[in-house]
């Protein structure tokens, strides 16, 4: 989030600033076993999909859907859980 761009342009930087989630997929899919697309892929996904989340949610509230569907998929308190949390730390 240091590198975090408050703009006009770029729709409010949504360009610029799509680095920080992507970079966040990035390391949670290298530590988690497996396939991208079978855990981590799947995860982002749901969250996507999530209707609690709205146009105007901030990266903090999509950080906590991340987590939230990363326990609802694979259960609290697990090495994917952890894996997602760090990775957004």
């Amino acid at each position: 989030m240091r590198e975090f761009v408050r703009t006009f342009e770029d729709n409010g930087g949504v360009r610029t600033n799509s680095g920080i989630p992507n970079h966040t997929v990035y390391l949670a899919a290298t530590q988690i076993s497996g396939y991208a697309w079978e855990k981590d892929g799947h995860i982002w996904y749901e969250t996507l999909r999530d209707p609690r989340l709205q146009p105007n949610s901030r990266f903090g509230g999509f950080a906590r859907l991340t987590i939230a569907n990363t326990q609802w998929l694979f259960g609290r308190s697990g090495a994917e859980e952890q894996t997602v949390r760090d990775a957004w730390n």
